[in-house]
């Protein structure tokens, strides 16, 4: 019985999306550094902002889902409790 009740949470956890933020860029404190590498963190800071733009789209879609999905655990749970009668 037990694993049935998991195997059925399987594909709801699989569902859910893991929204991962960016890793900040990095900016040297040094201001020769940053001048050396300045089109590597350039370019870091150009990935930074569409990666943050794609984290930011990910939490509204996951927000999305799981409101969805506790709209539906409540409907399951009002269905339950007429079920067991309380």
């Amino acid at each position: 019985m037990q694993a049935v009740a998991l195997l059925m949470l399987v594909p709801v956890a699989s569902q859910a999306e893991s929204c991962l933020a960016p890793v900040r860029p990095f900016v040297p404190s040094d201001s020769q550094a940053a001048r050396d590498y300045a089109d590597i963190i350039r370019r870091d800071f150009e990935v930074y902002i569409t990666d943050i733009q794609d984290h930011f789209r990910c939490l509204e879609q996951e927000r999305a889902r799981a409101f969805e999905e506790a709209r539906e655990v409540s409907q399951d749970y009002g269905r339950f409790l007429e079920l067991v009668g309380d």
